[in-house]
């Protein structure tokens, strides 16, 4: 018998919003989950082969299912009810009161939420996916005026990553720089920083945990001992003070939220949604 509870996330498409939803919805929950997505489940044989493996994994573990659906078409989803799990059907639960509200039937078209319905959108996050790329690291410095945001910190605290989340969801174009030692030793902002000093936002990270994410990627060597981390954050967390720029500690905030924060701190324009 499995402890973990089979999940499945079930679309017509990509399943990236069955399994955003589904998976905030476990967050509430202490459950050892085993996630499984069937994207692209758009034909009857699709759904009946996936009721198929939802079922087998029922019976292997000895507990019902449970689905997160976002299926469109009505037929698929009447076929998929029959299967032997507890099913939530998002757009059960959302469009019918959407449309009583709205007073208009939607257009169960699918694929707009993931699709190339807006190819402006598609592009633009394709631009914005491209700046933080290139100007990561201090990448083209020279290309700062083009930024919304600027992150600035020690190597690896989670500058690239926040980077390309904010490219990636929000269309945000986000340059990093990270503070070397030169930098740190000379207490003050880097000449190449100044002109965008509006555009910073700071990161950091307890020196600990720094010294775990640097030991994976250099194991015993001065980069990565606790020394030189709790040196580094130190004179960043310093530096920020006295230049009073906002700041994160990085250490347990998720990319999301740290995303969310920046975006809110710095007002920044979202271009996407």
């Amino acid at each position: 018998m499995s402890s973990a509870r089979s999940v499945f996330f079930i679309s017509d498409r990509t399943g990236i919003t069955a399994e955003t939803l589904g998976q905030s919805l476990l967050t509430q929950f202490p459950l050892d989950c085993l996630p499984i997505s069937l994207p692209f489940t758009d034909s009857p044989q699709a759904v009946d082969d996936a009721i198929t493996r939802i079922e087998a994994a029922g019976e292997a573990s000895g507990e019902r299912p449970i689905v997160f659906s976002t299926i469109i078409d009505a037929g698929l989803r009447n076929r998929l009810r029959r299967v032997n799990a507890v099913v939530f059907d998002f757009f059960d639960t959302f469009i019918a009161p959407l449309e009583s509200e709205l007073g208009m039937e939607s257009s169960h078209t699918i694929g707009r939420s993931h699709g190339m319905a807006d190819p402006g959108a598609y592009n633009l996050r394709i631009d914005a996916m491209n700046y933080a790329l290139s100007a990561d690291d201090g990448g083209v410095v020279r290309h700062y005026e083009q930024a919304d945001v600027v992150l600035v910190g020690v190597s690896r605290s989670g500058k690239t990553p926040t980077c390309i989340y904010l490219a990636l969801h929000y269309g945000i174009f986000a340059a990093n720089y990270p503070l070397t030692d030169d930098d740190l030793l000379s207490g003050r902002l880097p000449e190449v920083l100044r002109p965008h000093r509006h555009h910073l936002y700071a990161l950091t990270i307890r020196p600990e945990r720094l010294a775990q994410i640097r030991a994976e990627r250099r194991p015993n060597s001065r980069y990565a001992s606790l020394r030189q981390c709790q040196y580094e954050t130190a004179r960043a967390e310093g530096l920020y003070h006295q230049e009073k720029l906002p700041w994160s500690d990085t250490t347990t905030m998720s990319i999301e939220e740290l995303a969310a924060t920046i975006i809110q701190t710095c007002k920044l324009p979202r271009r996407l949604y």
